[in-house]
């Protein structure tokens, strides 16, 4: 079996973000393989986990990945402060007499967005609404290329490192099956130590809030990497609850056009078109016209401009999100009208310091927490979405009733779609089939027959 075909077997995909299908991704010849170590996220830690603890891992699969899409640089990308995941990877690499290298990035946000690693790699400026292939390279992450190491291995996606932090009663890194309650991976970690709490599944940036109400009805997915817990009158959830019209109002009465957050925007300073203060100015003016508006199209949503840049307190990047969406439905998209697009020459001095984020999100107590590593959830069941991926859904593959093994085949993507296969991440029995998930209830190994 073919390495893509070993790849498509697995169900792997992006581990980091949205969940593109690997087999898919890696179906290319390119001039770049990078791999992304750097954690965009502030405060995140599995992938320097795995980097630490999975290095000859990764370095051979990264290996054979680059012959596949026959890449005459395969880079590794991590930040300069990483020193103990950069000392593992230099032994696997010599151990291994691998032709790797490694790019040590300075410590910014979002230093691991796509885009932006690609730009610092090769100097390349990937074009607005475009993919690495776009000028020569691919890019996988950590985590992801680790998967595709199991999948060398014939082992399936079962299971996923996440980072439990914030307030917590044991910060930790654990290994959880997929499809494990988000409730049962906070108890684990010693359990919430506020009664009134919210959850971020992801990272303080980007990721979904998620209340405690609604926290019964989250498990652990392929892309998942982290659950900040945290009060649920935090300022990043205080600020959530701010509706559109209101955002617009704060814009007409309080937006200055001082224009920082397009100076900060780190898609504009790779050369992108993308000028945040006159969205905003067109918020303050009543002007919705949408060819004014389509630049929301190409917002990477990193929201550098309204949660670093903005001293005001505004919200240029919900605005964008809001618009880009109207747009979208409309069946509108962005169109490149040149070929080439140029960094801006102050760049280097607009980076946005990640330490400076963290206390700028009030999320100060949280830096070095201390994290327990090593531990292994299994819970008594898990309830395993037949779709965690961009493409379709997989069709499931069981009835319910069944006996199934760990690693076996429960949902299953039809021929000439995208999407990914869904494996059972426990022993068990298939308890239930409900609402695109696939429900297995743990049993006793001596059951199993």
């Amino acid at each position: 079996m073919s390495l893509i075909d070993k790849i498509h077997e697995a169900g792997v995909v992006g581990a980091g973000g949205a969940g593109f299908p690997t087999d898919k991704k890696l179906n290319c010849k390119v001039e770049y393989f990078i791999i992304n170590g750097l954690e965009c996220e502030p405060l995140l830690q599995s992938d320097k986990y795995i980097m630490r603890n999975k290095s000859d891992e990764i370095v051979k699969a990264a290996e054979e990945i680059g012959k596949l899409v026959e890449a005459s640089n395969i880079v590794i990308g991590l930040k300069k402060e990483y020193e103990k995941e950069i000392e593992a990877l230099k032994k696997s690499i010599d151990k291994l007499n691998s032709n790797i290298t490694l790019y040590l990035s300075d410590v910014f946000y979002p230093a691991g967005d796509e885009q932006i690693l690609v730009y610092e790699v090769t100097g390349r400026t990937i074009p607005p609404a475009g993919i690495p292939l776009n000028v020569g390279a691919v890019v996988s992450n950590v985590s992801t290329v680790f998967n595709i190491y199991e999948a060398m291995e014939d082992k399936p996606v079962m299971y996923k490192y996440v980072t439990v932090i914030g307030e917590v009663g044991t910060p930790s890194i654990i290994k959880v099956p997929i499809g494990t309650p988000v409730l049962e991976c906070i108890e684990s970690c010693g359990g919430a130590k506020l009664d009134d709490y919210a959850v971020i599944m992801g990272g303080p940036m980007m990721g979904k809030r998620v209340l405690k109400k609604d926290l019964e009805s989250r498990f652990i997915t392929k892309t998942d990497g982290a659950i900040i817990v945290l009060s649920s009158e935090h300022y990043l959830f205080n600020r959530e609850k701010i509706t559109i019209e209101h955002m617009k109002k704060q814009a007409k009465s309080a937006c200055i056009q001082c224009h920082y957050c397009t100076d900060m925007c780190p898609r504009n300073l790779i050369g992108h078109p993308m000028h945040p203060h006159k969205i905003m100015r067109n918020v303050a003016f009543g002007v919705e016209d949408e060819e004014a508006l389509k630049e929301t199209l190409i917002c990477c949503e990193c929201g550098v401009c309204e949660m670093y840049a903005c001293p005001m307190g505004l919200s240029p990047k919900r605005i964008n999100v809001y618009f880009k969406n109207e747009l979208r439905k409309k069946g509108i998209k962005w169109v490149n009208d040149k070929k080439r697009f140029e960094a801006s020459l102050v760049r280097d001095y607009r980076k946005v310091p990640t330490k400076r984020l963290i206390r700028r999100l009030h999320l100060n107590d949280y830096i070095g927490q201390v994290l327990k590593e090593g531990e292994e959830i299994i819970p008594s069941k898990v309830e395993i979405p037949l779709k965690q991926n961009i493409g379709a859904p997989a069709e499931a593959v069981v009835s319910l009733g069944d006996k199934v093994f760990k690693g076996q085949k429960i949902g299953e993507i039809k021929e000439g779609n995208m999407g990914a296969n869904i494996h059972a991440s426990i022993d068990g029995v298939v308890s239930d089939i409900k609402d695109g998930r696939i429900v297995i209830k743990l049993m006793k190994p001596e059951v199993i027959v």
